[in-house]
């Protein structure tokens, strides 16, 4: 049995339904939310349970990994990003970490997997981004602090404890379920299904400049990846760069919508922004390597299927 903290989110439920293809019962945890997307709803109370955890309580999270004898953890629970104050986030973020690295050396889990970000490579002036760059300690951004943090503390609990403890770095994720609008490929696709003109002006930084780069990984490769680095029987690392592996342009997002939706206007600024990055994606060499992962999606294929999954009725 695999325990998913977080499992109610986005990417905890693509997860989710990735771990049961690929053979494995799954617990989901959930805090406040709850969901039924269409491809695991039938599976709750079956292969997936649902329980409600609050991963700052350590009694808490060992007990249920005791209850449901869970032989590994993928560890995804983050707080909504600006949701708490800086010392609730400060609290959560860092109790969430040891409470659920706790109950997995106390219980004798396999492994633990726990969601490292994009954000570890901010300072990296360019890429493509390996996971044996060094590193700012600085950092400029929540994420980029609590996840390099998360890094730093769970590789010496690991060194201490003998737990088998695995990072993923995951890049820009978008998709079926992506609820907040913050990312560019959900407000493009959705701005483009209710017709007319897209307008990104609300955006962080106003409307994107047509050449810069991202990393656009598809949430169903997201989790394929999650998958493929936590059933590895062996790694020889210990931080794995889950991504789409290809530097995406803005410009050939906005192709790709405009050809699953066709008619729309969508306007971008020409040429690059001030914080062009050359080569933003990150590198899937030893993740590939290692776990054979290779994503199926490009940003084509994962548009069209976006549209489709919204086309059917789904909201998000």
């Amino acid at each position: 049995m695999l325990l998913i903290t977080g499992g109610m989110g986005f990417i905890g439920l693509h997860t989710a339904r990735a771990f049961l293809d690929a053979g494995e019962d799954v617990v989901i945890t959930r805090f406040r939310t709850w969901r039924e997307p269409s491809f695991i709803k039938d599976e709750y109370g079956k292969r997936v349970i649902v329980e409600s955890l609050d991963a700052t309580s350590p009694f808490d999270c060992i007990d249920l990994v005791k209850k449901h004898k869970v032989d590994g953890i993928v560890h995804l629970a983050v707080p909504g990003l600006g949701a708490l104050s800086a010392a609730e986030d400060f609290r959560v973020n860092t109790l969430g970490l040891i409470n659920i690295l706790e109950a997995g050396r106390i219980n004798g889990v396999r492994r633990v997997s726990i969601a490292s970000s994009v954000a570890v490579y901010s300072g990296v002036k360019e890429g493509p981004m390996r996971e044996d760059m060094p590193l700012p300690l600085a950092a400029t951004n929540p994420t980029e602090a609590f996840k390099k943090t998360d890094e730093v503390l769970g590789g010496h609990y690991a060194d201490r404890t003998g737990l088998d403890v695995k990072f993923l770095r995951i890049s820009g994720i978008w998709g079926p379920l992506y609820h907040s609008m913050s990312n560019l490929p959900s407000r493009m696709v959705h701005g483009a299904l209710k017709g007319g003109t897209v307008d990104l002006s609300g955006g962080r930084g106003g409307v994107p400049f047509a050449e810069d780069t991202g990393d656009m990984c598809y949430v169903k490769d997201c989790a394929k990846g999650i998958v493929a680095v936590h059933q590895a029987p062996t790694l020889q690392h210990r931080s794995y760069n889950v991504s789409a592996g290809v530097a995406t342009s803005n410009g050939a997002l906005r192709d790709a919508v405009l050809q699953a939706v066709p008619g729309v206007q969508i306007a971008l600024k020409d040429g690059k922004g001030p914080g062009f990055k050359p080569n933003a994606q990150l590198d899937l060499t030893r993740t590939t390597g290692e776990t054979g992962y290779k994503p199926d999606y490009d940003v084509v294929k994962g548009v069209a299927d976006y549209v489709a999954w919204l086309k059917a009725g789904n909201a998000v």
